[in-house]
């Protein structure tokens, strides 16, 4: 009897989950004189029919691994009913999947067909929905040369059999909406590779929540109830991200800031109530965070991700993510994410062969392999890839209200001959090394952040000459908001790096900067690269004893601070943290009981507050007009001297610096106007640390040409010291 209703082939294909279309096979069907129902339970004895009405009809066993088939007369096809399956004296009740229709719709199917879904995460991944009356779970995945795909957890065993997914064919989507399932199942995919091997069970590339390491299975959360009360930041927040703003970054890994008993990862919330009153109190603007993406591996600070739209668990729960996020706007503070598109690893739960060919990724190691990290590369020229990602840069900003990403590791994507030997990379089709489909990729991504959320800013890590980087897309740039200025960091670390009597060989180093400060809109970072591999902290790379070291830590901040450009610090150095981060601990804070570390603290704290205060510190950032040399040329006493101006002219500000251990006494420099000009910052200042030596609060000028300027003032240099000082009005 079973042969004439089921065939063999269809049998055999169901029980071994190698159906390719199982919504045709499985689920109620027309048939003459009423609805023919099929349903694969491995392991029931028996299953029932239970109507919407109360009315049961038994289902016949037609294969003993569990396959039943019925017909229920003068029924429709539409059929509202549920599934009771017994075994042993064991009993269970449940929706069947199969007979629900399709979520995902034509004008979905289009756009994913483009690669022109911007929403992408609300209909891929998985997602808590009511659909035709009943709660659950759709799932839906993108794996186009699969021959097929289930979705399996404990709420299936694991078993790959019982839940096999519908094909779209025109996108290569896959879906299937479990009734009942709720918040907080684990889940993965099950692929068939069109050999019909079966891939290593992957996580969910769109997946909202993942399980703490070293577990590798997605989670379904709910990202889209939480209650926002960041109303207030969103409205400001576009003036707070200007180029003319008082831009100070305290970039900060979450995992070993600080961390809790026995070495414990601290909570999103203990985070909220700690970090964000200290970044407060040392008044930096904007936090920015090491990637929190999930990612298998501690030791990648999060820069080889697999869940890019997961917050990680090391630290709670989405919901936890988002709480952090509104208190830190409620106090003020912008979030930025530290977001990587530019490689991802090969952990075989990954994007690596998802579908068992290379889909995410280059099938040519030449351009889809990076020897440096040995990582994976995106294909950014596959539509389908780009729309992930863009989709991904925008969740953040719309699902998190994130104000905006650092994109990690740009001059990887923009060369394809990065780090590569001639004959290991592939020309462009014009022969040049120039990556179009990710310089094109780059543009739509910034286009698409500011023209969706006009409110946040994006920054590339980007440590070439590549023109335009912070140029928007119009006029030919990459798009990005501000560009860290890495040559700035490298000359100026190299500089300060070296015994001051041997600093007047190497004064071009702190000016060269200078020579294109303005071609971009710049920050000035001293970000977490300066302090790993071996190359110490910040504090140790100061040359001389103790004393010296600390003096020209605290000179070279107020450079920096008096410099133009935005400005990062990573966590640890506004304290001079004296070892190299270690990532797997908390910073060393008992270092602030001593009397030069909090000095170092005291100054980052008055920096960044005079920086806020004085607009002639930050409102042309990134303007010529409001930078003047007065001194670039004293090598021999390692002087430098310049005027920073506001966008009206007024209170101008004075940055002077002495990067010898000798004090310059009565040391002329020439000053464009006369008056009065108030010493607002001393890097050598008692509280600090420093000797104390200064000019009394004030210096004036006098009637006595220098520098070609036709006033002058006298000025005593500190040791080891940066002085500002302001014009009276």
């Amino acid at each position: 009897m079973a042969g004439s209703i089921v065939s063999s082939g269809t049998i055999q294909a169901i029980v071994a989950g190698d159906h390719a279309d199982p919504f045709a096979a499985l689920g109620p069907h027309p048939a003459a004189g009423g609805v023919r129902i099929t349903a694969f339970v491995p392991g029931a004895e028996t299953v029932e029919v239970i109507e919407d009405t109360g009315d049961e009809t038994a289902l016949e066993m037609i294969d003993g691994a569990g396959l039943f088939n019925g017909l229920i007369k003068n029924r429709p096809t539409a059929l509202a009913y549920r599934l009771r399956a017994v075994r042993g004296g064991y009993s269970w009740t449940f929706d069947d999947p199969y007979r629900f229709a399709p979520v995902i719709g034509d004008v979905d199917n289009h756009l994913l067909g483009e690669g022109s879904h911007r929403r992408l995460w609300e209909r891929l991944g998985a997602h808590l929905v009511e659909h035709q009356g009943v709660h659950g779970v759709h799932f839906a995945v993108w794996a186009p040369n699969a021959r097929r795909v289930s979705v399996v957890g404990d709420f299936n065993q694991w078993d790959g059999r019982q839940h096999p997914m519908r094909l779209h064919p025109g996108t290569g989507v896959w879906e299937i909406f479990l009734p009942e399932l709720t918040e907080g199942a684990a889940y993965k995919f099950e692929i068939k590779d069109q050999t019909g091997h079966c891939l290593p069970l992957k996580a969910d590339p769109f997946a909202f929540g993942a399980e703490l390491r070293p577990k590798t299975a997605s989670v379904v959360r709910d990202v889209q109830r939480f209650a926002w009360q960041d109303g207030d930041w969103l409205g400001t927040r576009q003036a707070r991200a200007a180029v003319d703003a008082p831009i100070s970054i305290y970039e900060v890994h979450l995992g070993s800031w600080k961390r809790g008993a026995n070495n414990a990862f601290l909570t999103y919330d203990e985070l909220a109530d700690e970090l964000i009153g200290y970044v407060v109190d040392m008044g930096f603007s904007h936090i920015e965070l090491l990637p929190i993406t999930e990612h298998p591996f501690d030791g990648s600070w999060g820069y080889q991700p697999i869940g890019l739209f997961a917050p990680t668990a090391r630290h709670g729960d989405p919901a936890a993510f988002a709480r952090f996020v509104d208190r830190c706007h409620q106090a003020n503070i912008g979030v930025l994410l530290d977001w990587v598109p530019g490689h991802f690893p090969t952990d075989e739960h990954g994007l690596g062969r998802f579908d068992g060919t290379a889909l995410y990724e280059h099938a040519d190691p030449r351009q889809g392999f990076h020897q440096d990290w040995n990582t994976l590369i995106y294909n950014y020229g596959r539509p389908e890839v780009a729309n992930y990602l863009h989709a991904n840069a925008l969740f953040w900003m719309d699902r998190y209200h994130l104000d905006g990403l650092r994109v990690d590791a740009v001059a990887s994507m923009l060369y394809l001959d990065y780090s590569r030997d001639e004959g290991q990379w592939v020309p462009n089709r014009f022969g040049g090394r120039e990556n179009l489909e990710a310089i094109d990729f780059l543009k739509r991504t910034n286009e698409l952040a500011y023209g969706v959320h006009p409110g946040i800013m994006t920054v590339a890590e980007e440590s070439t000459a590549w023109p335009g980087v912070s140029k928007p897309t119009f006029a030919g740039g990459l798009g990005f908001g501000f560009k860290w200025n890495m040559g700035w960091m490298h000359d100026t670390l190299l500089y300060m790096g070296k015994d001051p009597v041997h600093r007047r060989w190497h004064h071009h180093q702190m000016t060269f900067g200078l020579l294109y400060a303005f071609s971009e809109n710049f920050v000035l970072p001293l970000s977490h690269d300066e302090v790993v591999h071996g190359k110490g902290s910040i504090l140790t790379r100061m040359p001389g004893d103790t004393w010296q070291q600390f003096a020209n830590l605290r000179a070279y901040y107020a450079f920096m601070w008096g410099h133009p450009g935005k400005k990062l610090l990573f966590m640890g150095q506004e304290f001079a943290q004296g070892a190299e981060w270690n990532a797997d601990q908390s910073l060393d804070w008992h270092l602030l009981d001593v009397n030069w570390h909090q000095g170092v603290q005291s100054l980052v704290r008055d920096l960044n507050r005079r920086y806020r205060e004085e607009p002639a510190l930050h409102q042309l950032d990134c303007d010529g007009a409001g930078f003047e040399w007065l001194e670039a040329n004293d090598s021999e006493g390692s002087v430098l001297a310049w005027l920073r101006r506001s966008r009206d002219g007024t209170s101008p500000i004075l940055v002077i610096c002495n990067f010898t251990p000798m004090p310059h006494e009565r040391y002329r420099l020439g000053l464009p106007v006369p008056g009065r000009w108030r010493e607002i910052l001393n890097s050598d200042a008692e509280i600090y640390g420093g000797s104390g030596m200064g000019n009394m609060g004030v210096i004036e000028t006098e009637e006595i040409t220098s520098h070609d300027r036709p006033y002058s003032a006298s000025i005593t240099l500190p040791p080891l010291a940066t002085v500002w000082f302001r014009l009276e009005d």
